[in-house]
């Protein structure tokens, strides 16, 4: 994986996007501009994939204008919270591994949904046979699509990658993010889980639209747990690495005469053997750097 992500990004990581989260809520604000000034035209721009597979392939890119929530003054604090994380987010992990992370979630959430319809033709091939109800279905599910669920996956890896940053919780309780990373975890895995089962269940005859929000949430858990679980089976460094990897640059560039490696258990450097390999352990609490002999036979600081 690390090769590989090495190649793909030194192919194509110049088309990276800079300050992608930027870009996404400049998306929002079109989207809030649009349902003020000419809300019926909104339809036109959902992922309606029975839509798209009629020729308005559009719908591809402009579902990302779709605006999460209402706008309000919780809107702006909550776009402005996402902004500074997403921000944060791609300093550290680089441009590229962050756009590769939020077109993910995008990809796997349009996947998603050309999924449910195949498998709605598949297991009730009567619906060709009543269009009304089949666009009344997909035009309704699509409202379920947007990039509300992306922020949130935002907002989990953020809280991986720092675990122990503070939020101010109703600005008044100071609270360490991954507590909140925990519990909205959890809340959308009920989620999950209460729509699958309405899905399969219910005895309601609109009961598919369930299957719209399955897709919508398990599209942006998906992302997350495939981005890092493969990320901590198969990158040298994972998301809390490379945090701790960038605090250790800075370290160094306030101090320049501090080697760029340094074992914290022989105190070798770089400088002493340039063939040696220096790795960051991810169960230590702080910036500890372990020579190749050291990494695996130290003892974990906590």
């Amino acid at each position: 994986m690390r090769n590989s992500m090495s190649k793909w990004e030194m192919k194509f990581g110049k088309y990276a996007i800079k300050n992608l989260t930027l870009v996404l809520i400049m998306f929002y604000v079109a989207g809030y501009i649009l349902m003020w000034t000419a809300p019926d035209y909104l339809n036109y721009l959902t992922l309606d994939t029975h839509a798209i597979i009629h020729g308005q392939v559009w719908r591809l890119i402009t579902w990302l204008i779709i605006p999460p929530s209402s706008f309000d003054i919780f809107t702006i604090i909550m776009l402005f919270f996402y902004w500074s994380l997403g921000t944060q987010l791609e300093r550290v992990w680089g441009v590229w591994r962050y756009n590769v992370y939020i077109f993910t979630g995008i990809l796997m959430t349009i996947l998603g949904a050309f999924a449910i319809m195949a498998g709605m033709y598949l297991f009730y091939p009567g619906l060709k046979d009543v269009p009304e109800y089949v666009e009344a279905i997909f035009g309704n599910g699509a409202l379920f699509y947007s990039t509300y669920y992306v922020n949130m996956s935002i907002f989990l890896a953020y809280a991986f990658t720092f675990p122990d940053n503070q939020v101010l919780l109703m600005f008044l309780i100071p609270v360490r993010i991954k507590w909140l990373g925990i519990i909205y975890g959890i809340m959308l895995g009920v989620d999950l889980f209460s729509a699958a089962w309405s899905a399969v269940a219910d005895s309601n005859p609109f009961k598919f639209m369930y299957w719209f929000q399955v897709v919508a949430i398990g599209a942006s858990l998906l992302n997350f747990l495939v981005f890092f679980l493969r990320s901590r089976s198969h990158i040298h460094l994972n998301p809390k690495q490379i945090r701790r990897r960038a605090e250790f640059r800075q370290d160094i560039r306030k101090n320049p005469r501090v080697s760029r490696h340094k074992c914290a258990i022989c105190g070798r450097t770089d400088e002493d053997d340039p063939t040696l390999e220096f790795r960051f352990c991810s169960k230590c609490n702080g910036n500890y750097e372990y020579c190749q002999e050291h990494l695996f036979t130290h003892e974990h600081i906590k």
